[in-house]
């Protein structure tokens, strides 16, 4: 199946919000880590918590729950790990592939469609998911696999693969800094066409000279999610 017919496919599913539905989509707000906000120039992106402060004071100042975005955004904020780094710059993976839903932590995340688990990891590197559910989705004989990262430790434990889960299912719960790869609590949601190898773990961020096969690989979330 070729992009625009996973896109076109992806756009006609009616999907379960991520959070719970009594968040409307009108406290949502969009949220622009990339290089170009030079707001971020006067905070410590290293900084997990200062990066929690600026992410509350937006929240705060717009009157919003929820702060969303980030789908191929080029960010600054994982410069601090040489999980993402290189000698090479070309080679610097800065590149955002799914979507974050920014929220306290402890927020309910729930299975937007029918699927089973595919994976679960606690991914420690520095910077990287911490603990991550992959669910694989078979509809309309189609099969692709949705990632959620920065959960906490709760949400895999006792996880079985292959269990089944049903959409509107509650499947996680979101990590504190400490746990989640040391960042502020969000969500990160990406769906990814081909899973490759990959078990509980899957790159969330590309360098530029990948970046066309993961475009194709991981198109928008939110042609399914509809923020």
């Amino acid at each position: 199946m070729d992009l625009s017919s996973f896109e076109e496919f992806l756009k006609s599913l009616q999907a379960h919000p991520l959070i719970h539905t009594e968040v409307s989509k009108n406290t949502y707000i969009p949220l622009d880590l990339s290089i170009h906000n030079k707001e971020l120039d006067n905070v410590d992106v290293s900084s997990s918590k200062a990066l929690e402060i600026y992410i509350w004071n937006h929240l705060k100042t717009n009157n919003a729950k929820v702060a969303f975005g980030g789908y191929l955004e080029h960010r600054g904020i994982y410069n601090r790990s040489d999980y993402f780094n290189t000698a090479k710059p070309e080679e610097e993976r800065n590149i955002h592939l799914g979507l974050d839903l920014w929220v306290e932590a402890g927020t309910a995340v729930y299975a937007p469609l029918d699927g089973k688990v595919h994976s679960f990891k606690n991914n420690i590197n520095y910077g990287d998911y911490g603990p991550t559910i992959i669910l694989e989705h078979s509809i309309e004989n189609k099969t692709f696999f949705t990632l959620y990262g920065h959960l906490s430790l709760e949400s895999i434990n006792n996880l079985e693969i292959g269990i089944d889960v049903k959409q509107g299912q509650q499947i996680a719960a979101l990590g504190t800094a400490d746990v989640n790869g040391d960042y502020a609590p969000h969500l990160h949601f990406q769906i990814i066409k081909d899973i490759q190898n990959y078990k509980g773990d899957y790159p969330g961020v590309s360098n530029q000279l990948d970046l066309g096969f993961y475009k194709t690989n991981c198109p928008d979330p939110n042609l399914l999610l509809t923020i």
